[in-house]
């Protein structure tokens, strides 16, 4: 199963956990599994079928470009990253 690093701002959501571990073999397979676990989590990323803009998705250290469809492994590591507003 993949580890999903979670950001601090949906830790509420987890029950405080910095990571959990899901399966699928796509970013919104995963997305879908988390949501089993840990329900809500989906509208925090998502919004009209599409990762939201505000969020980025690093597999394995590498930005994701495929949105959902981007490729999973068993032995990824998968970190959610809002984007950090500021000035």
């Amino acid at each position: 199963m993949a580890t999903v690093f979670i950001p601090a701002l949906l830790r509420k959501l987890t029950g405080g956990r910095e990571s959990i571990v899901a399966s699928g073999r796509t970013v919104g397979q995963i997305i879908d599994q988390i949501e089993e676990q840990f329900p809500g989590f989906r509208l925090q990323v998502m919004e009209k079928g599409e990762l939201k803009p505000s969020i980025a998705v690093s597999i394995d250290g590498e930005l994701a470009t495929g949105g959902l469809f981007d490729p999973v492994r068993e032995s990824s590591e998968i970190h959610f990253i809002p984007a950090i507003g500021g000035g």
